[in-house]
């Protein structure tokens, strides 16, 4: 990087630190598809005797909230209010979902219930092999529950409390896993009043739901999707980017890399590359939902797209560093990531 380069991070890794000090009950409103995280930890010591795959050995399990509701809990950790709206199954994972949500005084008013529907849960199995390695490695994946998008009158009536909330809010956040919570007209019709009333709008779109995303302020994908989606177009990374930006109607793109970093577009500018400054990278579980509420929390705060980029990249390294999915970016473990990340850039330049 440029010395240029580097004393916009020093000074941007100033004002990020100071914004973690001083977040204090500004609201945001966030819609989107949740669903639970479910972990299975144990040893695999040996293989099935009928089967070539390892045989797991349970010693814990662990569940989390995931999608929106990871999001909710992290702009809570932060000290923000948020104005939560989702739908959940009417079983005993969507009473996990809430029960957790109340630990951290998100209100559940706006969460739909929805009678005999299955709360999607992701159920991962982690392993290793007994006194040789600390850390288990993902053996297998199982999804539970429906994928089935919710009814439409339930998606009209959330996005329509979401919407009456948007004007006492400093940001709107949509998380959309196109499990219908988030729908295109009821998707444009929120990005479009909160565009009127001069808020930012985060989207985590799919790559199939981009029209959902119209007019937003700025969009996340993964490095490997935003490959797909240059190729998709037959052009370069920065041309395509700059093609979305334009066709998108959007302010900037964030393309996590997890190890290789963030990337960050915005138009009629170069990118800008954030490396990433992990020790190592454990485990990516969360990034999104990481990356979503930090640009929520400096955009609604009123800090550049750059800023915001920094402290997304910041939350990011803090989710590749953390020992398990489970865990969650609160105000306290980011701030000490940035100092760590201010401390390593004053040591190099001596």
């Amino acid at each position: 990087m440029t010395d240029d380069t580097d004393e916009r991070r020093q000074e941007s890794l100033k004002t990020l630190r100071n914004l973690l000090k001083t977040i204090d009950g500004q609201k945001v409103t966030l819609i989107g598809d949740t669903m639970l995280d479910r972990y299975h930890h144990g040893f695999a010591n040996n293989l099935n005797s009928t089967a070539p795959v390892p045989v797991l050995k349970i010693t814990h399990s662990e569940e989390s909230p995931g999608a929106s509701a990871h999001i909710a809990i992290g702009l809570s950790s932060f000290g923000m209010k948020v104005s939560f709206h989702t739908a959940l199954g009417d079983d005993s994972e969507g009473e996990s979902i809430i029960a957790t949500l109340k630990e951290f005084n998100i209100s559940t008013d706006n969460v739909s219930i929805v009678p005999s529907r299955e709360t999607l849960t992701k159920i991962r199995f982690f392993g290793s092999r007994e006194s040789l390695l600390d850390r288990g490695q993902i053996l297998l994946q199982a999804d539970r529950g429906t994928n089935e998008p919710v009814d439409d009158a339930i998606s009209s009536e959330l996005a329509s409390s979401a919407l009456e909330g948007l004007e006492d809010s400093c940001a709107l956040v949509i998380s959309d896993y196109d499990k219908g919570v988030v729908t295109i007209e009821e998707s444009l019709k929120l990005i479009s009043k909160a565009n009127k009333i001069g808020i930012p709008v985060i989207v985590d779109p799919k790559l199939t739901g981009l029209e959902k995303s119209r007019g937003a302020s700025v969009v996340i994908f993964e490095k490997r999707g935003m490959s797909l989606l240059a190729r998709r177009i037959g052009l370069g990374l920065e041309e395509a980017a700059q093609n979305m930006l334009i066709e998108y109607s959007w302010e900037g793109i964030l393309v996590l890399g997890g190890i290789d970093g963030v990337q960050l577009y915005q138009r009629d500018s170069d990118s800008i590359l954030i490396p990433c400054m992990a020790p190592a990278a454990e485990q990516q579980i969360g990034m999104h939902d990481a990356a979503a509420t930090s640009l929520a929390a400096a955009l609604g705060s009123g800090l550049s797209l750059y800023d915001a980029a920094l402290l997304a990249s910041a939350a990011c390294e803090c989710v590749l560093s953390a020992t398990t999915a489970k865990e969650y970016i609160d105000r306290d473990t980011l701030g000490l990531w940035l100092d760590e990340l201010s401390w390593q850039m004053r040591i190099s330049d001596r």
